[in-house]
């Protein structure tokens, strides 16, 4: 049994009496809706049509949503209804970014995430979904896709249908006959800032009018980014807690054993990143009284409860180095090398997480896994480079020897900043620029290199983030100068490749839900 819809958008007059069955029925809240109807235009007035496309939720058979879940709120029943649990929600929103269709949103009165459940209440007393029985055309049909004898099997045999999104490999069972093209593909529709049709003259710029041949959004409802700077601030802690202790084991493997900063500053630097890590994901849930059940009720398909598990295990590495290095003034070897396995894994888990959000091209990058590699080393580097400056600062009674080992440090932690930031620099450039396998891809991209997030790139990320740090690393290398000359270029150029990591995140995220879905 797969129940599934048939939309016959030949048939829609585009009255709105299925979204307000919907919200009658489930009680849905002004401002987010389970179902709607979106309206675009094409053609030059007076020679105009106007075309309706029913949204919401498509049950998909493999349904990214379901998978993404930590907590199993959102699972596929034995008839294929996808329904969900408010009891089990902790409004993580990454269903959200999953979701190619912009079907989910967050419920404002109980904060946890909703759609179209099928009227699942309803087929389970035999009775057909709401907006199925209102709707005055009959354009709406539901039933079981595996019985032949059904009206929406037999529809979906005998003519032609389609659905949206098919590349994204979910198996949706909402199927449309007759619907414009250009529904189905939100980035083809331009979105109008004006009421073009009731003004006399156009008096915009001529790049700015509407192409007659173009397809205008007109009627659509608000669908936000999900994910914002709380969610690039937790890429940004978890790039330093990971990368100073890779660093650290960098160093050890230098035979720096008995150096108190790589014993004990960096492991207590990382245990405070993570935490803030841990802190800023919490936070971020709609519902943070239920994180714990990322740990009750998890579902380990989910990177978010896999990476949760990484990050407590990373965090227990974490304490017994610094222990060591406390009680017995050096780390054994045993621990070292599993701590920097758990620490590439903690800076690398979420490019799956972020893979997993099938809605978001920009995200499904096979090189986000090695920009968060390189960029927790930038991070591990920059920070291990200034705890080292800092502690030559304090100390001023350090003997030769000290001072000596502390500087040789703080030598090898500039040149793995050096080092890192041209691989990163490159390999950021390298994404902006090498072509771009989708639409929505060539989108993002486009906001991140050339849109409204340009300058945020250009000038703070490449220019201030990694270029000028950059120029300020090989300034050391190639002008003579004091050694505490040397050591403040260092300090501005590590603080800066930190505020690197973090302007890139920040943009990245942006982009990645920049590009409309529905």
């Amino acid at each position: 049994m797969r129940y599934g819809f048939v939309i016959d958008q030949n048939r829609c007059i585009g009255c709105h009496a299925c979204t307000v069955a919907c919200k009658e029925e489930h009680q849905v809240p002004v401002g987010v809706f389970r179902t709607w109807v979106k309206y675009v235009e094409k053609g030059q007035y007076p020679h105009t049509s106007r075309h309706f496309g029913v949204m919401r939720c498509n049950h998909c058979d493999s349904a990214p949503c379901v998978t993404i879940c930590p907590t199993k709120a959102l699972y596929r029943r034995s008839d294929g209804i996808i329904d969900f649990d408010n009891q089990r929600c902790i409004g993580c929103k990454s269903c959200m970014q999953a979701c190619p269709y912009d079907a989910l949103y967050i419920d404002p009165n109980n904060n946890t995430a909703a759609k179209c459940n099928f009227c699942a209440h309803r087929v389970e007393n035999s009775l057909e979904p709401a907006c199925v029985i209102v709707c005055p055309t009959q354009a709406i049909l539901a039933g079981d896709l595996d019985e032949p004898s059904s009206n929406v099997s037999r529809a979906v045999a005998t003519q032609k249908v389609s659905v949206r999104k098919p590349e994204k490999g979910t198996d949706p069972k909402l199927f449309y006959i007759g619907i414009e093209g250009d529904i189905l593909h939100p980035t083809r529709l331009a979105r109008q800032d004006g009421y073009v049709f009731a003004e006399q003259r156009d008096h915009r710029p001529k790049e700015n009018r509407f192409d007659p041949a173009v397809t205008r959004e007109v009627y659509d409802v608000a669908h936000p980014a999900p994910w914002g700077w709380k969610i690039a601030a937790y890429l940004w802690t978890k790039s330093i807690a990971a990368g100073v202790m890779l660093m650290a084991a960098a160093m050890l493997g230098l035979r720096f054993f008995g150096e108190p900063v790589v014993n004990v500053a960096i492991p207590a630097i990382a245990l405070v990143a993570l935490a803030a890590t841990g802190l800023l994901l919490i936070f971020d849930l709609k519902r943070p009284d239920r994180f714990f059940y990322l740990l009750t009720k998890p579902n380990f398909r989910s990177w978010l409860v896999i990476g949760s598990y990484m990050l407590i295990a990373y965090g227990a590495l974490c304490a017994a180095w610094l222990v060591c290095g406390l009680l017995y003034h050096g780390v054994p070897g045993a621990l070292v090398v599993p701590t920097a396995i758990l620490a590439a894994a903690s800076a690398c888990y979420s490019a799956f997480l972020f893979a997993q959000a099938k809605g978001r091209d920009l995200w499904q990058s096979p090189m986000f896994f090695w920009h968060l590699l390189v960029q927790a080393f930038v991070a591990g580097a920059a920070v291990l480079l200034l705890t080292t400056i800092f502690s030559l600062a304090l100390s001023s009674n350090l003997s030769r020897i000290a001072s000596t080992i502390k500087l040789y440090l703080a030598g090898r932690a500039f040149l793995g900043l050096l080092f890192f930031l041209v691989v990163s620099l490159a390999m950021v450039l390298a994404e902006a620029f090498l072509p771009h396998t989708t639409e929505d891809l060539r989108m993002a991209v486009e906001n991140m290199v050339r849109g409204p997030l340009s300058i945020r790139f250009w000038i703070l990320a490449i220019g201030a983030g990694m270029a000028l740090p950059l120029v300020l690393l090989t300034c050391v290398i190639v002008i003579p100068s004091t050694v505490r000359t040397d050591l403040a270029l260092m300090a501005v150029a590590a603080t800066l490749s930190l505020a690197g990591v973090w302007w890139f995140e920040d943009v990245w995220v942006k982009a990645g839900q920049s590009v409309p879905l529905s």
